[in-house]
């Protein structure tokens, strides 16, 4: 009789993990789409650290919606003034040295971590969502929510957010063997009107012009990737001259809604040869084949890009 039990057991256990998986799956998916909608909704002031394997940037981000409108600032606080504003769906940077201008856009992308603004119930397709457990950061009680693509190939999140308000106070950008590449930090932060009320001024600010981007030419590529990992969608394609390297370069750029990559593709030449750079999560593979020039650049494992870069198919093109 023991063995049928045991033969039993298994069976319930396995329906119990079935039934909880999934429930687990949708609350944290919950909870992470309410850490995007208080981002993007809420009147705050946050002072962060972003530490990488580059060293350690210290930040303030003010965030505020007034008359439906999002006014955003970002600077950095250590060594030469630089700051980001938005106004709308106008992105105005201001650098030492540089001359100020505007792109349009709808959030301030730099220095910030890619789940602050990602869409969660796309993302569900193709990652895991698993809770954690909770633990404190920047002395608040905090949900923590582990981000796993389903099919190895890229990078995890770790984010921690504020159980009371959903904003996120800490997120690590984990490698395949669980190494922390980046980490984003909150050391203090507020919740109020006030920040509304100081935002609120950028409605009258003298922005710089808007930078005046070419109208991109429509091309048709004759080469194609024949892998990509699940859930990458093609964003866009280019044809551009480079008189620096007297060739023309392919490009195709990448995005699963959380993490991207270019590939590009041009002529081999004396120079072309096959090389692979890792800074932080970015990762450069280029290969060379049949006097093609092959090369991947973007967040994501070197075996990853590796993978996708042999699988291009150059057709015709050259």
């Amino acid at each position: 009789m023991k063995p049928f039990w045991y033969a039993v057991s298994l069976l319930a256990g396995s329906l119990f993990y079935s039934s909880v998986a999934p429930a687990q799956q949708t609350a944290s998916g919950a909870l992470l789409q309410q850490m995007e909608q208080a981002s993007q909704s809420l009147n705050y002031e946050i002072a962060y650290i972003n530490v990488s394997r580059l060293g350690i940037e210290s930040l303030r981000y003010r965030h505020a919606v007034v008359d439906n409108k999002v006014y955003a600032q970002l600077l950095q606080m250590d060594g030469p003034r630089r700051e980001i504003i938005q106004r709308g769906n106008e992105i105005s940077y201001f650098e030492s040295g540089l001359t100020p201008f505007t792109l349009n856009g709808g959030y301030i992308v730099d220095s910030l971590p890619a789940v602050v603004n990602a869409d969660f119930t796309k993302l569900a397709s193709h990652y895991d969502f698993i809770a954690v457990g909770r633990t404190r950061i920047a002395d608040q009680l905090c949900e923590v929510i582990r981000i796993v693509p389903r099919d190895g190939t890229r990078y995890s999140y770790m984010v921690w957010l504020d159980s009371e308000t959903k904003l996120p106070l800490r997120a690590d950008l984990l490698d395949r063997d669980g190494e922390t590449l980046e980490q984003y930090r909150v050391v203090s932060f507020a919740v109020d009107e006030g920040v509304r009320n100081l935002m609120q001024g950028l409605s009258n600010a003298n922005l710089p012009p808007a930078l005046a981007v070419p109208a991109g030419e429509k091309v048709t590529l004759g080469w194609k990737a024949g892998w990509l990992p699940d859930g990458m969608q093609q964003v866009s394609e280019s044809r551009r001259a480079i008189p620096a390297l007297n060739k023309p370069v392919e490009s195709r750029l990448y995005s699963d809604g959380l993490f991207s990559f270019s590939v590009s593709v041009s002529p081999a030449d004396g120079n072309s040869v096959a090389q692979l750079l890792r800074t932080g999560r970015r990762t450069v593979q280029t290969v060379v084949r049949n006097n093609v020039e092959i090369t991947v650049i973007g967040e994501l494992p070197p075996s990853t890009a590796k993978r996708i870069a042999d699988s291009i198919d150059t057709g015709t093109s050259r």
